[in-house]
């Protein structure tokens, strides 16, 4: 089985170390700058449970160095995504699968879904269907990521907490491919439920998301400090009800109520959000594919949502002003 992964960066670099230590698959990975010449130099070091691992990964910095390939994970962010398809079709043949491992609303949520809003191309994460035409939804696999890991040195990731990474077919089958693939994760060490309805599983991680990523960006706040001011709690709450009566129309079953939802992002604790993270480095954030789409989603269905609405005017206005809005 012939797999890249394209991003190696924290959860990216974790999944292909797992894949390559276990020495079941033809892994390699797409990386650059001083991450790629450490991985070549020194192999790609994986701190878990206090011990440190180094795997031999085939890396390149141009992905037609690689070939067509069987799967290929996308771990990199929804807004580089569209930049990097000249670089990712070079890796596609006829029966290439496609990973999609971004946070937020995936592109090819429309797809296979079914109803009156089927094949219907969001705007917010795809503007002008590009990567839809150019990737096309019938090689799509959906995931939705749960470890924590960071990139504490080039060539060296360290992995936090959670092993699990969900995956499902838009259509919902339990197909061979995907079935296959969850068979080589898991002989990785790593948990890998294969979902009949992967987008509940996303909306469940965005419902958290969409919400306290650009209170917290606004604020400079954490997640426990959030959960924990009654003020911005329940500018939360009302920002996730807003959200869930949108996915409710979609046909998503939430299986948790909201508030517990909160309750499980502030037991996260004095966490900063990637969001808030990116928003100190001065790294463009994820704000189309965690609230915009989500608005963008209101509209389609004719649901309002004033509180999201105000909320990203703010963090959209704030990340242009410190240059970390991709226009």
């Amino acid at each position: 089985m012939r797999i890249t992964i394209f991003g190696a960066g924290a959860i990216g670099g974790y999944l292909a170390a797992k894949l390559a230590m276990a020495g079941r698959v033809d892994l390699s990975i797409v990386a650059r700058g001083a991450h790629l010449e450490a991985i070549r130099t020194a192999g790609l070091r994986l701190i878990e449970d206090g011990h440190e691992s180094v795997a031999s990964v085939r890396a390149a910095a141009q992905a037609q160095e690689l070939g067509v390939q069987d799967y290929v994970v996308l771990a990199l962010k929804a807004h580089s995504l569209a930049p990097a398809l000249d670089q990712i079709t070079p890796l596609l043949g006829e029966g290439t699968a496609v990973v999609t491992m971004q946070n937020g609303v995936p592109w090819w949520y429309f797809h296979k879904m079914g109803g009156s809003l089927e094949g219907t191309r969001l705007q917010a994460v795809d503007p002008g269907g590009v990567i839809w035409d150019r990737l096309g939804p019938d090689r799509v696999i959906g995931s939705v990521v749960y470890p924590a890991a960071e990139v504490d040195a080039p060539g060296l990731v360290r992995h936090i907490e959670g092993k699990r990474f969900s995956l499902g077919e838009p259509s919902g089958e339990k197909s061979e491919r995907v079935t296959r693939l969850a068979e080589e994760m898991v002989a990785a060490g790593l948990q890998v439920p294969v979902r009949d309805d992967i987008r509940s599983e996303i909306w469940v991680k965005l419902w958290g998301n969409l919400s306290f990523n650009p209170i917290s960006a606004l604020t400079g706040s954490t997640l426990a400090a959030i959960a924990a001011d009654e003020a911005t709690r329940t500018l939360a709450r009302i920002m996730m009800l807003e959200a869930q009566a949108i996915g409710e129309r979609l046909g998503v079953r939430f299986p948790i109520s909201v508030d517990r939802r909160i309750k499980g992002a502030g037991d996260v604790g004095e966490h900063k959000t990637s969001m808030l993270q990116d928003l100190e480095r001065g790294r463009p954030m994820e704000i189309d594919a965690l609230v915009t789409a989500v608005q963008e989603l209101g509209r389609l269905t004719g649901q309002p949502t004033p509180t999201i609405d105000s909320v990203l005017a703010l963090v959209r206005r704030l990340a242009i002003e410190r240059g970390c809005y991709l226009i």
